[in-house]
């Protein structure tokens, strides 16, 4: 019986690690071992901003996808904790009962939901907010190089 809590909670909390994948489908699930690649990009984009700088342009690429797949896992996490039970059940649990205990929505259910916009929307801003400050920061530079 695969629970809808512990699934909204893997996806939010272990998400960028593919945890909610392996939980629901599997250690063979292809999406779930893909998933931490652009993390693991995302934080050794955070690692060269930290050795070269800001005006690290590899960096502006790297640091957007840890942030997009934060975001992402915390959306999964949100379109999890909202299933209803029936949905939830005929999906992952076929052999029960669509009214089975697993699927049920409870405080903790409501909780992942609570967390994963708070932080999902603010991790999704600020990756939006960072890549745009980047791009128009390189193009005034490139503008001040034309003009000069």
């Amino acid at each position: 019986m695969k629970n809808k809590t512990l699934a909204a909670w893997l996806a939010f909390a272990g998400g960028p690690l593919g945890l909610h994948r392996f939980y629901l489908f599997g250690m063979w699930d292809t999406l779930g071992w893909l998933l931490p690649v652009p993390t693991a990009l995302g934080f050794y984009g955070i690692e060269r901003v930290q050795k070269y700088g800001l005006d690290d342009v590899a960096s502006w690429w790297l640091i957007p996808l840890a942030g997009f797949t934060f975001a992402a896992c915390a959306l999964n996490a949100i379109v999890y904790a909202l299933m209803t039970p029936e949905v939830w059940n005929r999906k992952f649990n076929p052999s029960a009962n669509e009214e089975a205990p697993a699927g049920q929505t409870g405080w903790l259910t409501i909780g992942a939901i609570v967390c994963a916009l708070l932080i999902g929307a603010t991790v999704l801003m600020s990756s939006i907010v960072f890549s745009f400050q980047r791009y128009f920061e390189y193009q005034i530079e490139e503008a001040r190089k034309i003009s000069q």
